[in-house]
């Protein structure tokens, strides 16, 4: 019998190269492999964060993805989508990511947004390479595109479309990111679509250091960090009525799987 401390978790979205974890991220990775999470997918966001991206790999094992994050699009230049496909070219990265659309913040460019997703889509499909898709506010502008382009699916990352809208996305080859949203009791739909949606379209993730679970909501408002992975795992095995071993271990081979990865 699997003891609950020896469960090996993989958190398949978490930006520990962010600024929030410049003073104590060696204390962050050693609390989050104590909590058994022990392997992280960190996405890049900017081309100017391309490099700190991939020290995570070569510090922490971590893998990692290169993308330039929608709610950045005035930073983005096209010279970066050149830089993008370099860092590509090292093989050094398992998916394309974090890229997509946000329809929330009403200062974004939607034009932008569109032509930079569109042109790393498309590099997606040049190198094979899955995505990792950020889909606030967009999910169906989202699957316009991705259907537009056939890339080899991925992980539609902090899921809260529609059961109709989920299906869609499995029917692409992806799988569904769940996290600190799924913790707060009035986020029903949320919670609903993580305890009826097929267990295997489902991934765990943090997006540490943001989208805090529901006891690290405040006030104050504390940073989320990957060894909230665990936690969170508990709610979700409790809302399936699983054990905490078979959520582990399935979501764990699902971001394996969706990602082409081997950890």
């Amino acid at each position: 019998m699997i003891m609950e401390s020896e469960i090996s978790f993989i958190d398949s979205h978490c930006h520990l190269d962010a600024p929030e974890f410049d003073l104590d991220r060696d204390d962050v990775v050693a609390r989050s492999r104590a909590a058994g999470v022990a392997r992280w997918v960190v996405p890049a966001v900017t081309a100017a964060t391309f490099a700190k991206t991939a020290a995570m790999q070569q510090q922490y094992g971590a893998e990692i993805a290169f993308g330039l994050h929608p709610i950045y699009e005035a930073q983005h230049r096209d010279e970066h989508l050149v830089r993008l496909r370099q860092q590509l070219d090292l093989g050094l990265a398992i998916a394309v990511g974090e890229i997509g659309l946000d329809f929330y913040l009403p200062e974004l460019s939607a034009d932008r947004q569109i032509h930079f997703f569109e042109a790393q889509l498309k590099i997606a499909r040049d190198y094979d390479l899955p995505v990792i898709v950020h889909i606030r506010r967009s999910q169906d502008q989202v699957l316009k595109y991705l259907r537009k382009w056939q890339v080899r699916g991925g992980i539609a990352h902090a899921f809260n479309g529609s059961e109709q809208q989920a299906e869609q996305f499995i029917k692409l080859g992806f799988c569904l990111g769940f996290g600190g949203a799924l913790t707060y009791s009035g986020s029903q739909r949320i919670r609903r679509l993580a305890q009826t949606l097929p267990l295997e379209a489902l991934v765990l993730e943090t997006d540490a250091p943001d989208i805090q679970p529901s006891w690290l909501a405040g006030p104050p408002k504390l940073r989320n960090e990957p060894a909230e992975l665990l936690p969170i795992a508990q709610e979700l095995a409790q809302l399936r009525n699983i054990d905490l071993t078979t959520l582990a271990v399935s979501c764990a081979e699902n971001t394996r799987r969706v990602l082409n990865i081997n950890i």
